[in-house]
């Protein structure tokens, strides 16, 4: 992926698998299904859990080529990365704070003129270190699709409705406890073509980069029980089921508002083996993804 442009991130992942319609010519029986996803995540998941039975480590970040996600086998780096000079970096790295970032961009449904379509929901959780230390003052950057899984974007053009007043970005600052808090729309799922009738999980694109550390990470989180988990190549290419699980959000019933909006809980750990998944890991810095 290329981190720093958020639009480009989104772009292979938005154009639409093709769908079989009445009227329409068959669909290429050479094309894979889901079925043939599901399978090889499977065997890819059985062998891992067998190594770990005969002592293997955990893998706690996502395998950088990961056969089921296709566009991986050919964008995932290739050579070691360099190690900048970190001190270097920090001459020209951003600062940001609270005069840059107005407290209201991080609601997201006060942006436009009218109230966006869906179910309202609070984001909230903190912004960790290994040792469960704070970062306060770090720039927390979001985007995500609507309710109907539609983002406005030029490439995105599968037929869910967009909605007028729903942008779908917001930022805010962390606080010296290291919290962020967004209010939102749950975004819906949508359809992407790594394979014949493929969904992506409802998702929200995480963001960070600020004046803690000198490069950015995006990151993804995503909600409780949701069915498409077995069936993404994106997910599953995280292959330990510990370190899956924290890129879900918890439902937290004290963060819900009463008669307005259900409440979510995720903190992200920048480092550290517990630390949350992050893309640049998965494609390295000049790579791209998915979305």
């Amino acid at each position: 992926m290329n981190p720093e442009d958020p639009e480009q991130n989104e772009a292979d992942e938005l154009v639409p698998a093709a769908e079989p319609k009445a009227g329409h010519a068959p669909l290429d029986a050479a094309v894979e299904t889901q079925a043939d996803l599901s399978a090889e995540i499977q065997s890819i998941g059985d062998a891992y859990r067998r190594a770990l039975k005969d002592g293997a480590a955990p893998e706690t970040q996502p395998r950088l080529d990961y056969a089921p996600y296709r566009s991986s086998i050919l964008r995932h780096p290739t050579k070691s990365l360099h190690h900048a000079d970190p001190e270097t970096i920090e001459l020209y790295s951003p600062a940001f704070g609270h005069q840059d970032v107005h407290a209201l961009e991080s609601d997201l449904t006060i942006q436009h003129n009218g109230e966006p379509q869906g179910e309202r929901m609070i984001v909230q959780g903190r912004v960790l270190d290994g040792d469960g230390h704070p970062v306060a003052g770090q720039l927390v950057e979001i985007w995500q699709a609507n309710a109907a899984g539609r983002y406005i974007h030029k490439r995105d053009q599968h037929p869910a409705p967009l909605d007028p007043n729903f942008t779908g970005v917001g930022r805010c600052i962390t606080g010296p406890d290291g919290s962020y808090r967004f209010t939102t729309i749950k975004p819906g799922a949508y359809p992407w073509k790594n394979h014949l009738n493929a969904w992506r999980p409802a998702h929200i694109h995480f963001s960070l980069f600020g004046t803690e550390f000198t490069q950015r990470i995006v990151t993804q989180m995503y909600f409780p029980g949701d069915q498409l988990f077995p069936l993404d190549p994106i997910y599953q290419s995280i292959v330990d089921q510990d370190a899956r699980d924290r890129l879900v959000a918890a439902y937290d019933h004290s963060l819900t508002s009463p008669e307005w909006a259900l409440g979510y809980r995720w903190d992200i750990i920048l480092t550290g083996s517990k630390r949350t998944w992050t893309e640049n890991e998965a494609f390295g810095a000049s790579g791209d993804d998915e979305e």
